[in-house]
């Protein structure tokens, strides 16, 4: 099936992209095609140390369900005051 992932801020440096098309298995979870990435973009397993998820511009948990057709965000932690 294929995802598409969103990159943001030092992933997006990573990996030199902002959108990337997977494909991925069927019954992946989020976690999963973290994963997998970090296999096709090294750079982006020191930049991406701790990600959060977005399914369909949702925020969900790592063992979140992806679907064909989805949108999957890696939102990069945030900082503030």
């Amino acid at each position: 099936m294929r995802v598409t992932i969103r990159f943001f801020a030092s992933q997006r440096e990573a990996t030199g992209l902002s959108t990337y098309v997977a494909d991925v298995p069927d019954n992946a979870r989020a976690a999963d095609i973290l994963a997998s990435l970090y296999e096709s973009f090294p750079k982006l397993k020191t930049a991406a140390t701790s990600v959060a998820f977005a399914l369909n511009r949702e925020h969900v948990k790592p063992d979140a369900q992806v679907r064909d057709g989805d949108e999957l965000a890696l939102l990069p932690p945030l900082a503030g005051g």
